[in-house]
């Protein structure tokens, strides 16, 4: 046997359940929050940014933040289900590679 042979069973770093439930979490909202700015991204195309109760040029400028922003505290508050949604599909397909 050489040196550079593969031992017959690799050990692998699998993430606990309740650890990989949360990254799928984690990822399940992010994925929602950005699907609701994508939402929430048309309301705001035909707002004027005048005086006097516009931002200016800066509004502008800084409207998607301020949409991100709206989209993360709404996923925060509870969001639409979406991200339930994709983490039940998600652990249903780690179900069935196993």
């Amino acid at each position: 046997m050489s040196d550079l042979a593969v031992p017959p069973v690799l050990p692998q770093s699998v993430p606990s359940a309740p650890a990989a439930t949360a990254r799928m979490r984690e990822t399940a909202e992010a994925f929602e929050a950005s699907f609701l700015a994508q939402m929430l991204k048309p309301m705001f195309e035909g707002l004027s940014t005048e005086a006097p109760f516009g931002g200016g040029e800066a509004e502008g400028t800084w409207r998607g933040f301020m949409i991100e922003a709206m989209a993360k505290q709404t996923v925060k508050a509870g969001g639409i289900g979406l991200a339930d949604q994709v983490v039940a599909q998600m652990l249903k397909m780690q179900e069935q590679a196993q």
